[in-house]
């Protein structure tokens, strides 16, 4: 093994939804940023060699509007418009180029942790990594380290407070826990399968578990047959991490006895299915969280608590699954939904004992209840742009996450929201944003949807207001939306959020209820083809940007600095509906 040493600003361990995006976030913020992933693609549990879908506070469509934007929102937009087959592939290279396409990231893949070496103030300033593939170890050190393995890995490494199991319900009073035992959640193995036109059958291995009846199968109904049963779970009752290789070897009997069932003992119209592809790598629910000065609870969640320090938000039901998984006699998932999404406060999202750690996803600040929500991937994608700009803000001001004042805070707030992140109960109050002291006017507008509603600072339908502007219906395109201003600005950046239709879902499933509703290309709602034009003299105007087959939801333009009276954003088309809509308009100077 050859030995070298690399330096960063920030190192991200863990290149699942949350490690992406805390590396893309950190970048963007200025911070030089090593991710490390220990698989041969990024994506974690969404990736093609697991192959779970992306859910979150949209649950899948069935809570319109709380789709998580950001990062994650540019990524999936892109795979519905590049991606229509549904590639699981093509999703890991698109995860990959937009995190490349980040000059400032290193990519370290097949490199897995090994151990952390802490310095006299009992921060990690190293970590030691093992690269098989290129018969290296890697001696890393940074300023800030982001722990993204969804096994707490790192933070384990570096002797950060954990915890495994459940709380019982008198710790924190939550109503519905179930501990206290060092029970989890299991893994789960998928496959997908098609329709050959033709008999395909099946003879089980030897080793497959027998599901001769349903009765053996208590609660758990086989589906659609495409995409696998996530019941299909085990290993809660063992050590999530030591006994990997029994709970995949017993997972893998279990896959090949569901799928016997159906070929062979009953009647599912499976005659003519085979399968094309099963998983080999158990995907994990559950394993360490690591605690930090805020442990997240059932009741925050249910409560919807508005933490002073959020930066995030979540919407998933608390889903949590018996131990015994697929040969648990109970309901295979238990769910509580919440009224509204909630917020997860900063301090949920850094070490309380390891000072320069932060962390996202399954291993972040959380009770079993809570995490029962939190886990899934796309929450975990916009716990991960959060905690990329915030470390990469430490890293700037030579401060540690709990040195964070709360001037920090609303500065970490206020950049995530430029970036389309959304804060639950926070609109925009970005003192540079010269777009917040014009006034607006629009060609036409739609009743209830007046071009004022573009400087609400609020980005989506809530508390039933839309937050947009919509030209009135049945009038024609072009239409256009104009700030004004009684002095010249000096402008030099414009950004634009378009609606990109958050009522419904953009996962990659082929089995999600809601299947029909996904749209896989541009979305309709879309601007398309735009101009962006200021006047900078008595009716002069100059064109500072011109897009053509847009589907992104933000877009940013930036041009030489120019002294301008007026700003007008004209939407010649869109990629479907007849009005043009805008929910935001931003100018910089």
């Amino acid at each position: 093994m050859t030995r070298r040493s690399l330096e960063a600003e920030v190192v991200v361990a863990g290149g699942g939804l949350a490690g992406t995006c805390a590396a893309i976030a950190a970048a963007r913020s200025g911070a030089d940023v090593i991710l490390i992933q220990d698989r041969p693609m990024l994506g974690g549990n969404t990736s093609s060699e697991v192959r779970v879908h992306a859910t979150g506070a949209d649950c899948s469509g069935g809570r319109p509007h709380a789709r998580e934007a950001g990062i994650l929102e540019e990524i999936r937009l892109e795979d519905a418009v590049r991606n229509t087959q549904r590639s699981n592939s093509m999703w890991d290279i698109i995860l990959e180029e937009w995190v490349r396409r980040e000059d400032s990231v290193r990519v370290l893949l097949n490199t897995s942790v090994v151990s952390a070496a802490m310095t006299s103030a009992g921060t990690i300033g190293a970590i030691t990594c093992s690269r098989p593939w290129t018969e290296e170890e890697l001696v890393i050190s940074a300023d800030l380290f982001i722990d993204c393995t969804g096994d707490g890995t790192l933070g384990a490494a570096a002797g950060a407070d954990f915890r495994i199991g459940r709380e019982g319900p008198d710790e924190f009073g939550e109503p519905d826990a179930e501990g206290p035992d060092d029970k989890t959640m299991g893994c789960s193995l998928m496959w997908i399968a098609e329709d050959t036109g033709a008999p395909a059958p099946f003879v089980a291995p030897s080793w497959a578990r027998k599901f001769e009846s349903l009765e053996d199968l208590p609660f758990r109904r086989p589906g659609e047959l495409r995409h696998g049963f996530w019941w299909i779970e085990w290993g809660g009752e063992l050590d999530m991490i030591k006994d990997q290789d029994q709970i995949r070897q017993e997972l893998l009997a279990c896959l090949f006895g569901v799928w016997d069932h159906l070929k062979n003992h009953g009647d599912y119209g499976a005659e003519n299915w085979a399968l094309r592809w099963f998983g080999v790598l158990p995907a994990k629910r559950e394993s360490r969280r690591l605690m930090g000065p805020v442990i997240l609870t059932e009741n925050n969640i249910l409560e919807a608590t508005v933490f002073d320090d959020r930066v995030a938000h979540g919407g998933w039901s608390i889903d949590t699954h018996p131990p015994k998984g697929i040969y648990s006699p109970e309901r295979p998932s238990w769910h509580r939904k919440s009224d509204d999404i909630y917020s997860i406060p900063l301090r949920s999202l850094y070490s309380r004992n390891v000072p320069n750690l932060f962390m996202a996803g399954r291993c972040a600040s959380c009770t079993h209840m809570a995490m029962g929500s939190t886990r899934v991937a796309a929450t975990a994608a916009a716990m991960g742009q959060a905690v990329g700009v915030a470390a990469a803000r430490c890293a700037d001001h030579l401060c540690l996450p709990r040195d964070l004042t709360a001037d920090d805070i609303s500065a970490i707030q206020q950049q995530l929201l430029r970036e389309d992140h959304f804060i639950p109960e926070l609109p925009n109050a970005d003192p540079d944003d010269l777009a917040r002291a014009a006034t607006v006017s629009a060609s036409s507008h739609e009743p209830g949807a007046e071009p004022q509603k573009i400087l609400s600072g609020v980005t989506r339908h809530r508390h039933g207001d839309d937050h947009q502007w919509r030209s009135e219906p049945g009038t024609a395109l072009p239409q256009h939306v104009e700030l004004t201003w009684e002095q010249s600005r000096e402008l030099r950046e414009v950004q634009v959020i378009f609606d990109t239709g958050f009522e419904r879902p953009l996962t990659l499933t082929h089995s999600d209820p809601f299947n029909k509703r996904i749209l896989r290309g541009p979305q309709p709602e879309t601007v398309r083809d735009y101009t962006i034009a200021a006047e900078v003299g008595d009716d002069q105007w100059v064109e500072v940007a011109r897009v053509r087959g847009n589907y992104e939801r933000r877009r940013v333009h930036s041009f030489e600095c120019l002294t301008a009276t007026r700003l007008r954003v004209v939407c010649e088309a869109t990629n479907g509906t007849d009005q043009a809509r805008i929910f935001e308009i931003r100018a910089y100077g």
